[in-house]
């Protein structure tokens, strides 16, 4: 297992959608699938795969090439890797033919890490955050072209950023002196000399260079295709466990569990109990990383996992 990353709650992960009632009961299926969303470096993935029997199948998808290189690597006829967005997994899965999904929402250390990729405002490096290299515009193509407007808009709403409009004012005023940032140094110097305030221990960029990073590989558009597809694939029983990393993601995901795990019944309906419909899921828990885990890897100090399972009966 490559050690360069340190998946985060990797034992919880196993355990929640290991012992769920089709992976560990006498009625489990004999033929198992599970889905990991993301591959990231594996952990989560073999962690899976040690669990299961030999009969299993698991799908694993990243869009960041260097991640398929490693999976590619791995040894185990089980495992079928896609170079695709978890938020297509509905098209390499039936509806209701899957034991267990787990989505993983963080970057991996080595994306962080390593400096070409330009997701770091400590690393000097070329502006370009794509988690798929091969597709779309790098952010520093984006911020060449985009209107001020937006700009102030994408790193408001991602980056829940109060000073949105000078740092995009800024960017734009560099723009048109000829010097846009194509690098990650120039653009954490040119937001730190907007930026006067931010809270104790936080880089001033660190909220513009989540938007961007967020935006540019539209992670939330894809969470919530994910999401909405994963209901579909999940077996009656089967489980749902989500990791998030900071409260845009874990707000969508809360809201979707709740969503579905509520019953709407119309005000003043008289209804028996046994009457009511039932509804699509039921919220299992909510995890943190330990103490522990987080003095080890304060990488994970902000996850949160959900989970939920998918009703008996129950069809989406």
């Amino acid at each position: 297992m490559n050690i360069t990353h340190r998946p985060v709650l990797l034992a919880e992960a196993v355990t929640a959608l290991i012992s769920g009632p089709l992976i560990t009961s006498p009625k489990a299926s004999k033929n198992p699938l599970l889905i990991d969303g993301t591959f990231g470096r594996g952990g989560h993935t073999q962690a899976l795969l040690a669990q299961l029997p030999q009969s299993a199948h698991m799908i694993s998808f990243d869009k960041d090439l260097d991640a398929i290189a490693v999976a590619q690597k791995i040894n185990d006829q089980r495992l079928h890797i896609v170079h695709d967005s978890f938020a297509q997994m509905d098209q390499y899965a039936e509806p209701e033919s899957v034991d267990g999904i787990l989505l993983d929402l963080g970057i991996s250390s080595p994306q962080v890490d390593e400096a070409h990729r330009g997701f770091s405002f400590r690393k000097d490096g070329p502006l370009d955050m794509r988690m798929n290299t091969d597709h779309g515009l790098t952010v520093a193509e984006w911020l060449e072209q985009a209107p001020q407007e937006e700009i102030a808009r994408v790193i408001k709403v991602y980056g829940e950023e109060r000073f949105a409009s000078q740092i995009a004012k800024a960017i734009v005023a560099k723009r048109e002196a000829g010097l846009p940032p194509k690098t990650t140094t120039q653009l954490a110097t040119l937001v730190a000399s907007v930026v006067r305030t931010r809270e104790v221990g936080q880089d001033p960029a660190t909220r513009t260079f989540q938007a961007l990073r967020i935006f540019i590989n539209r992670e939330l558009e894809d969470l919530e295709l994910g999401l909405k597809a994963a209901l579909r694939l999940l077996k009656p029983g089967a489980r749902l466990a989500v990791i998030s990393f900071h409260s845009l993601e874990d707000r969508i995901v809360k809201q979707f569990l709740q969503a579905n795990a509520k019953v709407e019944v119309p005000r003043g309906l008289p209804v028996r109990d046994r009457d009511l419909p039932q509804s699509a899921l039921e919220i299992i828990a909510r995890i943190k990383p330990s103490d522990e885990e987080v003095r080890e890897n304060p990488r994970a100090r902000s996850a949160i996992m959900r989970v939920a399972q998918k009703r008996l009966g129950v069809m989406a």
